[in-house]
């Protein structure tokens, strides 16, 4: 069974494992049993998914992946979302898995919901990409909460429509905006921006500016904290591993095969996680206790 479940987190078919496991054991073992075999792991997901969370988490990062799942008879695409947060110890870990038929912000709101229901009470910043009223979901639930959109994100809608020629030159003065040592000093940079690409491009500046509450909060932090929150890199760097543990399947037949695959891979994850803390966390941990000072007292005796 631990060889079953094994090759089953690595992403092999039924099909696959049934042959593996004859030509190993020279035993005749059918998908039926296979799949008996795996479907133990359900208990466990459900106990994970369901399990307490820490009442403060100092960062989290949200994201979704998309997976075709057959539902009614035909496969469509379903968005897993998933949460990355660091504890105070400066480990990852991840809150949890959910899914739903697409990425929205109300089915945000009822993730965090979820949250708060399994024990988290704080959130200091929490990073996001660009879709519409994730802040106000955040925020709806975790009032202190300081949101930071993706920059990467940002930056690859505001290079989306420009011209092939113009895309090195706008990306190099973008730079100057979000590398500013400052906040008023990225507000400068904009100003810049806009007075060389505005009449041509004048999307990328209006983007920014209706943004920039969200975008500019990692401009009040010192660089071992501005390089954490940024991106969703740490989250899309999770995805992308659970993507390669499941690239062979290609799809599911049912949600709780998807959810299978994906438990394993985090669980294999997690254990790497847990052997250390995220890098310059000795740095990070007491910048938390200055600018987030009231909240970290409550739970720093």
């Amino acid at each position: 069974e631990e060889k079953i479940i094994s090759m089953y987190g690595l992403g092999m078919s039924y099909r696959d494992i049934s042959s593996h496991i004859e030509e190993i054991y020279q035993v005749s073992i059918s998908t039926a049993t296979i799949s008996a075999v795996t479907d133990k792991i359900i208990t466990k997901v459900k106990e994970w998914q369901a399990r307490p969370l820490e009442a403060l988490y100092p960062f989290v990062w949200l994201d979704a992946i998309h997976y075709k799942i057959k539902d009614g008879g035909k496969y469509i695409s379903k968005a897993v979302y998933t949460i990355l947060g660091v504890r105070l110890d400066g480990k990852k870990e991840v809150l949890g898995l959910y899914l739903s038929e697409n990425e929205g912000a109300n089915f945000w709101l009822s993730v965090l919901t979820d949250l708060q229901a399994r024990g988290v009470e704080d959130i200091l910043i929490a990073s996001v990409d660009g879709l519409k009223g994730f802040p106000e979901a955040i925020n709806a639930i975790f009032p202190q909460t300081e949101v930071q959109l993706c920059i990467v994100h940002q930056i690859r809608n505001s290079l989306k429509f420009v011209a092939w020629k113009d895309r090195k030159e706008v990306a190099k003065d973008l730079k100057s905006v979000y590398t500013a040592l400052d906040e008023e000093t990225a507000q400068l940079a904009l100003t810049e921006f806009n007075d060389i690409w505005g009449r041509k491009y004048p999307n990328i500046t209006v983007s920014w500016t209706t943004h920039w509450a969200e975008l500019s909060t990692f401009f009040k932090y010192p660089d071992s904290v501005r390089k954490l929150i940024y991106t969703t890199n740490p989250i899309e760097s999770l995805n992308a591993t659970i993507k390669r543990k499941t690239k062979l399947k290609g799809s599911f037949p049912t949600e709780q095969s998807a959810f299978k695959v994906m438990y394993l891979a985090i669980q294999e994850q997690q254990e790497k996680w847990n052997m250390s803390s995220i890098r310059s966390w000795f740095e990070i941990y007491p910048q938390l206790s200055i600018f987030f000072s009231e909240i970290m007292s409550k739970y720093t005796k």
